[in-house]
């Protein structure tokens, strides 16, 4: 291995163990808030303020227009001053959002699906303004290998303060309570990205904004926020349509295993921030075979950790839901199939990460078609469910098995297009993935005869992470892949 492939590998490993440590912080901190939403605000709040979230983030989503990985280019690309180049993202994201924030306001009826909504319900859109400038200011600090921000932010200022708000407003104000706690977790959040930014960056010296500019950045934007909006929105396209074709207490659960489910998500988010800028200056070094190299490396870094993840939580499934409460254990299949959904897309997303530079479009046409088949799939689901007298959560373990399907497709074909391009296989799929679930699956079944239900997922839970972890890091892990254990990658 060459000394800058080297220090690539080395940089995407540090960002995998800093992240690491981020999806640590956020499950401890969404946890708690996952209990207190499911047992003290109840199933149907928790139902619509799903529903609501749902049309907030893909708000926040559509103004950020894809510079969470774009910004890496234009950074990259532009002769001026970073902070000049970060503005323009900026400015651009606070118009938009600002403006979609006014009109959600105004007309509330997206967000509840239902018709039921209190006064307090209708300040959501106020979480999209922060939000949206979170994305691009974390974006800006990424490029700078500071992953630290995004840790703080994401996985501890944000879920801790949603937690401990929601707590609070339990006792202030019931009514609003999760609606307030999101709020001030995004004002928070954005506030913690902001003082590095402008600490690292500074305040832009002679920069004026520009409407032409400005245009040319959106013009410019639009494959990549199309492909991030398809992106996010599989993941949420699910309960927009169980809110239209199932009860609010239906949607509930689902969003609950959903939140259990995203958790290992944000392994394979989290390489993206440092993924891009090696991406962007091996492009420009005309390095494609490096790109391959680390796509197929951090995909199975990403697999392999979702793998022993999704199992140690879905094993115990039902006992996993019984945490948020006894009504959410009927959502213990459709966790089952998200789990399975997050590992099956990895390879999408990696391969997504170097597609965006190199053929935008054809990426955002495999990922149009993507949620289109995602689509189909789900109103088909529902709909066989009901014809066989199944219950909504039966209608929504359908929908899960949609999005499985869906991104197990896109995985096949995002993956492919890629290999064609850089004229190198990019496959991060290894058996011993499988070596390593098979004994940890023994040993969730055995803890699962334990009783009662929380010693044994007590029990559980460790017990098939260190089985699946032993396997995978003896017989799966060669000398590169334990990189992302080391600090050193001399070691």
């Amino acid at each position: 291995m060459t000394e800058r492939a080297q220090q690539d590998i080395q940089a995407l490993a540090k960002g995998g163990r800093t992240n690491f440590l981020g999806f640590l912080l956020r499950l401890a901190g969404t946890a708690p808030f996952l209990f207190i939403a499911g047992r003290l605000y109840g199933v149907e709040a928790l139902g619509r303020y799903a529903s609501a979230l749902v049309v907030v983030e893909l708000a926040a989503q559509l103004c950020a227009l894809g510079q969470r990985r774009g910004l890496a280019q234009r950074l990259s690309e532009d002769d001026r001053e970073q902070a000049a180049v970060v503005a323009d993202g900026l400015l651009l994201t606070l118009m938009l959002s600002g403006g979609i924030a006014l009109a959600l306001y105004l007309v509330p009826a997206p967000m509840f699906p239902s018709g039921t909504l209190s006064e307090f319900d209708r300040l959501m859109p106020l979480a999209i303004v922060p939000n949206a400038l979170t994305e691009v200011a974390l974006a800006a600090l990424a490029y700078n290998y500071n992953i630290g921000a995004t840790v703080r932010a994401r996985s501890l200022v944000e879920p801790w303060i949603q937690t401990l708000a929601a707590l609070a407003f339990l006792y202030l104000e019931p009514d609003g309570g999760l609606i307030l706690s999101y709020i001030l977790a995004k004002y928070a959040a954005a506030f913690t990205a902001f003082v590095p930014m402008v600490r690292l960056l500074g305040v832009p010296r002679h920069w004026h904004p520009h409407p032409l500019r400005i245009g040319r950045l959106a013009v410019l934007s639009f494959p990549l926020a199309g492909a991030d909006l398809v992106e996010w929105g599989t993941r949420r396209l699910d309960i927009a349509i169980l809110g239209f074709l199932t009860s609010p207490a239906a949607v509930g659960v689902y969003w609950a295993a959903q939140q259990v489910a995203s958790l290992p998500q944000k392994l394979k988010t989290s390489f993206e921030p440092i993924l891009g800028p090696v991406i962007t200056r091996n492009l420009k070094e005309g390095n494609l075979g490096a790109i391959a190299h680390q796509v197929g490396q951090v995909g199975f870094w990403i697999i392999a950790l979702q793998a022993g993840i999704a199992l140690a939580l879905g094993i115990p499934g039902s006992d996993v839901m019984r945490l948020v409460g006894k009504d959410f254990v009927s959502g213990t299949g459709a966790l089952s199939f998200l789990l399975a959904a997050e590992v099956v897309a990895a390879t999408a997303v990696v391969s997504e990460a170097a597609l965006v530079y190199v053929a935008r479009m054809p990426n955002l046409a495999i990922s149009l078609a993507t949620i289109a088949l995602q689509g189909v799939l789900t109103f088909a689901g529902i709909e066989l469910a009901r014809d066989l007298g199944y219950n909504d959560k039966f209608q929504a373990a359908a929908a899960a098995a949609a999005l499985a399907l869906s991104l197990g497709a896109a995985s096949l074909a995002k993956a492919g297009l890629l290999s064609r391009i850089l004229g190198g296989s990019v496959n991060n799929w290894r058996w011993p993935v499988v070596w390593a679930a098979a004994p940890a699956i023994v040993v969730g079944w055995a803890t699962q005869q334990v009783q009662p239900w929380w010693l044994s997922l007590l029990l559980g839970l460790p017990a098939i992470l260190l089985t699946y972890g032993w396997v995978i890091w003896h017989r799966g892990f060669g000398p590169e892949d334990r990189v992302i254990f080391r600090r050193n990658t001399g070691g």
